[in-house]
């Protein structure tokens, strides 16, 4: 009754087939169609949300005054993050009077580091060890698996803290869990739930889900091993930027101008 494909790069697969098939539905992760089509529902995520979090809590626990970030390729999915996570470190700046730098990425120019792939983990060590050497104690890579090769060199060096994406990296990759701060989180089973259950009601529509804080769409993963690492206080100011970001007083930056 229904057919989830995931990614980016399946975008234009997916809405070939929805064309072809038009009584076939169908769900997609992370594509919105514009026009939307009535049998295709994109399942998005403001990812920026969740990363601006994560962001201001690696401000809050980064002892150099530096962090830093890559992505895989230069895409909306993936610059959504990189955009979201710089602008919690400067809400970080701007409420505790710091001046935390971001590496690997400039809301300003739109520009930053790229592997160019999402699977070379080699990639992934290459660049935290580069970033590391610029001073970053914490790293965000947006690129897949490739950021398996930075929690690697986090963990045989002790030199970082690693931020993961998408899912929570202390369960999916828990051979590394003690060098994770948080992950930014893309809720995919609850979005992927409703839209099941859109057609198990009947009441499947095509056009675009965007999961968010306020909906349960997004958000940051428990700090696990490393909660005694951040501060109650942080904790607290978190929750009060969650509802900010939900009511729309605080700007998260994306998409940029």
């Amino acid at each position: 009754d229904l057919i989830v494909t995931v990614g980016f790069m399946l975008g234009d697969a997916t809405a070939a087939a929805a064309e072809a098939n038009p009584d076939q539905k169908f769900a997609i992760v992370d594509v919105a169609y514009d026009p939307p089509y009535d049998n295709a529902l994109g399942l998005t995520y403001a990812t920026d949300e969740a990363a601006f979090l994560a962001g201001y809590v690696a401000a809050a626990v980064s002892e150099t005054g530096k962090v830093g970030t890559f992505g895989g390729i230069p895409i909306p999915p993936v610059t959504i993050f990189m955009v979201g996570f710089q602008s919690g470190v400067e809400y970080y700046n701007a409420q505790h009077g710091t001046n935390v730098e971001v590496l690997g990425w400039s809301n300003e120019t739109g520009e930053g580091l790229f592997t160019g792939n999402f699977e070379s983990t080699d990639d992934g060590r290459r660049y935290a060890e580069s970033l590391m050497a610029e001073g970053a104690d914490i790293i965000m890579p947006v690129a897949g698996p490739v950021g398996l090769g930075s929690a690697a060199v986090c963990q045989e060096t002790g030199n970082c803290l690693l931020i993961g994406v998408d899912t929570d990296w202390y369960v999916s990759a828990p051979e590394f869990k003690e060098i994770y701060l948080t992950s930014v989180l893309k809720n995919m089973d609850v979005s992927v739930f409703d839209a099941i259950k859109m057609v198990v009601d009947g009441t499947f529509e095509g056009g675009t889900y965007v999961g968010t804080l306020a909906n349960n769409g997004v958000g940051i993963a428990p700090f696990h091993d490393l909660a005694d690492r951040v501060p109650a206080e942080i904790v607290t100011e978190l929750e009060t930027i969650k509802q900010g970001i939900i009511d729309g007083t605080i700007d998260t930056g994306w998409p940029l101008e």
